[in-house]
This record gives structure tokens, C-alpha cells and sequence, in this order.
């Protein structure tokens, strides 16, 4: 029944309704792909292991909320944007130059939520704007691990047991042949 209910509720809404909520969240799945695609390259700058392994555990989850903005498009027939051009992430020097990138994702994070906070509150499709609102909730529980990255606290996704140190550094390119 709540499958047919879904159906009339779709077909009784305004088609501007319709592509307004469609042009928002294509708007917000192209700001959120270019930070994960940043968040990907600062990843591979990363060297610590378990700043790196946090790094991982965030574009994962950023990588779901993609999924769940394409899947909200196609739930209103609209079309799937191109990704958008990539942006240059510039490492300075040094075993800990890639700190003040990660200071400046938790800035962008924070700075997304702000800018759209407002907007999904304005939506009016129940389903679509929960959604919303878990993806903003989540980038500031990523804001608070980039902000502790920053800090250098490796900590983050959990301590290590002293047997399973991590000595050395996370290779800048992954497959070696």
C-alpha cells in the first residue's frame, strides 16, 4: 500500500515543485562531488597512516551520500550532472605539510553546511530533505575529524593496540608492479 500512496503523492506534485527540488539537489551533488574529489587527492598527499585510514573512512561515507544524491535525481526523473572539474589541492613540504590541507576541508565542510542548512530546510518532500540533513550532519562529524587531523591527533577513527603500530608511512602510490 505505502508503494501506491508513494505513487499518487509523486503524481499530485507540481512539476516546478519537482524541478526546483531536482536543480537544489543536483546544485548540492556537484559542491559535495568536487569535496570528495578533494578529499580524494588531499587523501593521497596523507602519508600518516591513520590520518590516512581516516581520510579513507570519510570519502566512503561521502561516496554513500553521492549515491543517495543520484539515486534522489533519478527518483525525480531528473538527469545525472558530469562531475565537475577537478580542482588543484597544492601540498607544501615536509613529513606534516599536508595539515593545513586538512584544516582547510574542515574549513570547506563547515562553510558547505552554512550555505546549504538554510535551503533543506525549505524542502517540503519529506523523504528528500531527511536525506538532506543526514548528509550535512555527517560532514560536520567529518569537519570535527579533519579539524582533529589538523591538530595532529591520529586517534581518530580509534587507537591503535602499542603491538599494531604503524611504523613508516602509507605509500603515495598504492599498486607497485
Amino acid at each position: 500500500m505505502d508503494a501506491g500512496v508513494h505513487h499518487l503523492q509523486g503524481k499530485a506534485e507540481d512539476v516546478t515543485t519537482t524541478t526546483a527540488l531536482a536543480d537544489l539537489i543536483t546544485a548540492f551533488l556537484l559542491e559535495r562531488t568536487a569535496l570528495l574529489m578533494r578529499h580524494e587527492d588531499v587523501a593521497n598527499t596523507v602519508t600518516d597512516y591513520d590520518i590516512n585510514n581516516a581520510y579513507q573512512y570519510i570519502i566512503a561515507r561521502e561516496q554513500t551520500h553521492l549515491s543517495w544524491l543520484q539515486h534522489a535525481l533519478l527518483d525525480l526523473s531528473a538527469p545525472l550532472p558530469p562531475d565537475p572539474p577537478k580542482q588543484a589541492v597544492s601540498l607544501g613540504k615536509g613529513a606534516d605539510a599536508w595539515k593545513p590541507l586538512a584544516a582547510e576541508d574542515a574549513r570547506l565542510n563547515n562553510q558547505f553546511v552554512e550555505k546549504w542548512r538554510p535551503r533543506v530546510e525549505a524542502v517540503s518532500h519529506a523523504r528528500h530533505q531527511g536525506m538532506l540533513n543526514v548528509v550535512l550532519g555527517e560532514m560536520l562529524e567529518h569537519k570535527r575529524l579533519f579539524d582533529q587531523a589538523a591538530a595532529g591527533n591520529q586517534g581518530l577513527i580509534g587507537t591503535s593496540l602499542s603491538y599494531n603500530d604503524h611504523p613508516g608511512a602509507v605509500m603515495g602510490t598504492r599498486w607497485v608492479e
